[in-house]
């Protein structure tokens, strides 16, 4: 039967098992098979690796956030990977969940901050493309570190530079850069 939705870490983590001719498992739940467990980490890994460079579906721009009464303390979103504040006076990064006042040296802020986040997302909410990208870098890992067949990698290998391709024209696409009033065109071309 063929797929009619959009890839699932059950479906994820299958394809790895694949890599090493593992047998499926009907669940990534407490299946007990060690080599699942593995699959899935690996997944959750590379997962949260591509998503830490930013694209246009996990960035949210322009967002203002308050700062948390009495302490003054901006607390951040718990799934922030990035943090850069649009203001120009203001000087902040993320240090843990927490916005950090570079220049003040204080976590202390007096008034609300507009940011620009990366988000971590779960994987059942990112686009196919990037779903795709993510198993397949995840199955080669994971079959480097469980087999290290340079054969398999090799095989593998070709078929991510082909998903990150997908990945990187879908994201034009949709983010409709544009080279006369969007500088991440630059961004999207050094990747």
């Amino acid at each position: 039967m063929l797929a009619t939705t959009p890839t699932t870490v059950l479906e994820a983590v299958n394809l790895m098992l694949s890599t090493i001719g593992e047998a499926p498992v009907s669940t990534v739940e407490n299946s007990g098979v060690l080599d699942a467990v593995a699959a899935r980490q690996q997944l959750s890994v590379i997962n949260r690796e591509v998503q830490t460079r930013g694209w246009h579906w996990n960035t949210e721009e322009n967002v203002t956030i308050t700062p948390s009464h009495p302490d003054g303390f901006i607390i951040l979103p718990s799934n922030t990977l990035r943090v850069d504040a649009s203001d120009v006076d203001i000087d902040a990064v993320q240090r843990g969940n927490r916005l950090y006042d570079r220049k003040n040296r204080t976590y202390q802020f007096s008034r609300p901050v507009t940011v620009d986040l990366i988000l971590l997302l779960p994987f059942e909410e990112l686009p196919e493309a990037a779903r795709f990208y993510i198993t397949i870098r995840a199955a080669r890992k994971f079959q480097e570190g469980v087999l290290g067949s340079p054969e398999l990698s090799q095989f593998t290998l070709r078929d991510e530079i082909m998903a990150k391709a997908t990945l990187e024209d879908a994201e034009a696409n949709t983010a409709d850069f544009n080279i006369l009033n969007n500088i991440s065109v630059r961004e999207v071309l050094l990747r």
